[in-house]
């Protein structure tokens, strides 16, 4: 197989890290080295108790922070648990809920 070289002043920069990326990924995955760094999500959530910390109804949380009324309710009566994407952002909105507010509203706006 041949490889095309890029034209001459052309930025390569993202092909690079790319690269560099898949190489570290299969490293990490051989065993070679250690990921640089891994904050892995809690085991569980307390929704109702970060809900109500804020003093929000389970429509006002959903709609506030972006979940689905019926999600929050799931969660809430037990029959779901959030999944580890979810359990990161509800830490999230636990420590700093007026930042993660703050950023919503600018992504809309």
């Amino acid at each position: 197989m041949k490889i095309k070289k890029a034209p001459p002043g052309a930025d390569t920069s993202l092909g690079d890290e790319l690269v560099a990326s898949l190489t570290e990924g299969m490293a990490i995955l051989r065993g070679e080295v250690e990921p640089a760094r891994f904050h892995p999500a809690p085991a569980a959530v307390n929704v109702r108790a970060i809900r109500r910390r804020l003093g929000l109804t389970q429509a006002g949380f959903a709609w506030r922070f972006g979940f689905g009324l019926a999600t929050v309710r799931d969660w809430e009566q037990g029959r779901y648990q959030p999944d580890q994407a979810a359990r990161s952002y509800l830490l999230v909105i636990e420590r700093e809920p007026e930042v993660v507010a703050r950023a919503l509203e600018a992504a809309a706006a």
